[in-house]
């Protein structure tokens, strides 16, 4: 996946089926489910594709037990569904994942006794495990941090777990491969319409040429998450608010606050929210919060008061308790919910469901949806292309698509070289031949520098930023660790990129500044 061979077939290829705005999760899987029905499909990524909400989710792939205790009958349905393709089409990248939920009353047992019950029987055959009551002395073994006091037992359950924004890296890829055209680093400047006022395509800009060319295409498909009113306010500057971003934050530790492989769900905090303490990687993420957003940021950063909020509801839980110098990192996403038709209705209460609209002049958006359902979001807009166009529907195969990267029976979360699947020989071959580029980068973390060179020549990583937090993933690990390996990361894509040294210093200056707003406050 070469940006320069994409940014120069797209400038000079300009009559498209489809032309998707937005690189994240859902404008990846609009990309995705096009190319599969053999369509003619673009997609142009502002900054780097996942670089906003994609890149900070909880790395979960669920049905939403939340959802399921809110009578959100269908969208538990439609996600367990693909939650089981995802595992099965991205195996590379995703696993089943036990998640205990400590009981410490009688109503607590039967409630989610019984309603973990039915979570299986609508997995149905892509079920990843039954779920189980399990004794104190079991769930002492399992968490043996856990708080003792009142404790009862516990129930058992599965759901997925992935690594996001490499997800969105290799879903790029699939599409190159299918047939489709990308390029991130590149932003729609207008919007272009015929004499009837109706969509035909896109003025865009290279961001790092400035160079602007035009895209013409049948459907333009506004999939830019919490950004998206700003695409339909270009399109009608009287177009009404779709979206109501809402922050979710969540915090890095060590694995020892719960030294198991086993998640833990809290099912209830002081909001009534759920709060997940997940493994992943070599640490361990907890989280999430909901506050409500006014205007949304491509760089948010947690409140000091959400920070607060996920050690105060988790020290409850753990022990030894988590203390604010235990956090490794912090990280903050926009949930781009559809907007309540109810002012007052709480963030928490908002469907996750997508939304799929079509305006006037014939732009369409996605609006909503999460990470799970990404690809059924996708095949959802991509079936109003035919209706717009008034030709037989052709039917989605993207059901069926492996993911660039997809190798059987291969544990991602044992090994980092095998995130890259497939393409692990490949880099290792890559180090055989070059072994100044078999060194390991940071005493604390496996990656090499061959996965630097590999991100530039094979992922379209352009800064310091999508290394370290898209590709490699360190800044979501460790910022400290992340903002000692930015210098040796910015030297190596200087030679590979061909920059000079004004360009190596403002890299490693720039990625210092986000790497700021991952810190604790």
């Amino acid at each position: 996946m070469n940006r320069a061979e994409e940014l120069n077939y797209l400038q000079s290829n300009t009559n498209w089926d489809v032309l998707v705005i937005g690189g994240g999760a859902s404008g990846l899987g609009v990309a995705l489910d096009g190319v599969s029905r053999g369509l003619k499909v673009a997609l142009l990524e502002k900054s780097d594709f996942a670089k906003g909400t994609s890149s900070r989710s909880t790395k979960l792939l669920h049905g939403g037990v939340r959802y399921l205790a809110q009578g959100q009958i269908g969208l538990v349905f439609e996600a367990l569904y693909e939650r089981g393709l995802l595992i099965k089409n991205a195996n590379h990248l995703s696993k089943s994942q036990a998640f205990v939920i400590p009981i410490y009353s009688f109503i607590d047992h039967l409630k989610y006794g019984v309603g973990l019950k039915i979570y299986d029987w609508m997995s149905k055959r892509l079920s990843l495990g039954k779920s189980e009551m399990i004794s104190k002395k079991r769930m002492l073994r399992l968490m043996p941090h856990i708080k003792t006091e009142g404790l009862r037992g516990g129930v058992m359950y599965y759901d997925g777990q992935f690594d996001d924004s490499r997800l969105a890296v290799n879903v790029a890829q699939t599409i190159v491969e299918q047939g489709g055209h990308i390029a991130n680093y590149c932003s729609v400047n207008e919007l272009l319409k015929d004499e009837k006022g109706m969509l035909i395509g896109v003025e865009a800009i290279d961001e790092l040429s400035g160079k602007t060319f035009e895209i013409k295409a049948k459907m333009v498909v506004n999939a830019t998450g919490v950004f998206g009113d700003k695409i339909l306010k270009m399109d009608n500057p009287n177009a009404k608010k779709t979206i109501q971003p809402s922050q979710g934050v969540h915090i890095v530790l060590d694995k020892k606050f719960t030294a198991s492989e086993t998640a833990l769900m809290i099912p209830e905090t002081s909001d009534g929210r759920v709060l997940f303490a997940v493994p992943w990687k070599e640490n361990l993420v907890v989280g999430t919060t909901d506050t409500l957003v006014k205007k949304p940021k491509l760089e948010p950063q947690a409140l000091e008061s959400e920070v607060n909020f996920i050690l105060e509801t988790a020290q409850t839980y753990l022990s030894p308790t988590p203390q604010k110098e235990d956090i490794k990192a912090v990280f903050a996403g926009l949930r781009p919910l559809a907007k309540a038709s109810d002012e007052n209705e709480k963030t928490k209460e908002i469907s996750r469901s997508h939304k799929v609209i079509v305006s006037e002049s014939g732009l369409v958006s996605l609006v909503g949806g999460k990470w799970t359902t990404f690809r059924r979001m996708g095949q959802d807009t991509i079936d109003v292309f035919y209706k717009l166009n008034f030709i037989k529907k052709v039917d989605s195969c993207s059901k069926n698509l492996l993911i660039h990267g997809a190798f059987k029976d291969i544990d991602a979360f044992k090994n980092t070289i095998d995130v890259y699947g497939t393409d692990a020989p490949l880099l290792n071959d890559l180090a055989k031949a070059n072994p100044e580029w078999n060194q390991q980068l940071h005493p604390n973390f496996p990656n090499k520098a061959v996965e630097v060179i590999w991100a530039v020549r094979e992922e379209m990583a352009q800064t310091v930023d999508d290394v370290l937090s898209r590709r490699m993933r360190i800044l979501f690990q460790d910022v400290n660790a992340a903002i000692e390996l930015a210098p040796q990361v910015a030297a190596l894509m200087k030679v590979e990129l061909n920059k000079d040294t004004s360009w190596e210093q403002e890299q490693i200056s720039t990625f210092n500044k986000i790497a700021n707003k991952y810190k604790p406050i």
